[in-house]
């Protein structure tokens, strides 16, 4: 009985099954990618990515145990050296699964499996990921400065409308100023014609 054996046996003995798997992870270790059915990329994706987890820490043990499940030294070669600097940094999801529609004959469900960091196409599309904000009562840092410099231009635009009140204040300022210097002027005026008034009488009477 299969009580709870869940994992696909694809038609295959045990025997036959590890050996298609270890071909299939060399393959897309060494190619980056390759073209099989869906079924089959499902089981090597759970088949090769712990691989990649365990190659992350390169020492002789891991070396023996991705061995033991490849059988290949190319392979091994490729995983520790030039798949490990790619994926140093990811924490999982090495791989990528694309359906690519069905197979003519037994209308099988084709994909393509490849590591996902060796896509340079896909990897051009992706697009930076926005930084998240939280929105709080409190004023930050950025809004302080931003209520700084309206409140400075604000007070910019009050002073300069205020210079220009004083400006048009100041020619009125000057018109009055200048309209005494008039009487003054006038004054000194009336002050030698009477002068002259008192002249030609005090001649009458000489006369």
């Amino acid at each position: 009985m299969r009580h709870g054996k869940k994992f696909n046996h694809l038609g295959r003995k045990a025997s036959h099954r590890k050996a298609m798997l270890s071909n299939m992870a060399a393959s897309l270790i060494l190619h980056k990618r390759i073209s099989t059915t869906l079924a089959k990329a499902k089981e090597l994706r759970k088949y090769v990515e712990p691989l990649v987890t365990r190659a992350k820490e390169d020492t002789t043990h891991n070396r023996r145990i991705a061995f033991s499940y490849l059988q290949d030294k190319e392979a091994i070669k490729a995983l520790f050296g030039e798949v490990i600097e790619k994926v140093a940094n990811r924490p999982g999801g090495y791989t990528r699964i694309i359906k690519t529609g069905f197979r003519l004959g037994d209308n099988a469900e084709m994909c393509i499996i490849e590591l996902v960091d060796f896509n340079e196409l896909m990897l051009k599309e992706a697009k930076p990921e926005k930084k998240k904000t939280r929105r709080s009562r409190r004023g930050s840092g950025k809004s302080a400065e931003s209520t700084e410099t309206t409140t400075e231009s604000k007070s910019e635009g009050a002073d300069e409308a205020t210079a220009e009140v004083k400006e048009e204040k100041a020619p009125k300022t000057k018109k009055k100023a200048a309209e005494p210097k008039a009487k003054a002027e006038d004054k000194p005026a009336d002050d030698k014609a009477a002068d002259g008034d008192t002249d030609s009488d005090k001649e009458a009477k000489s006369e």
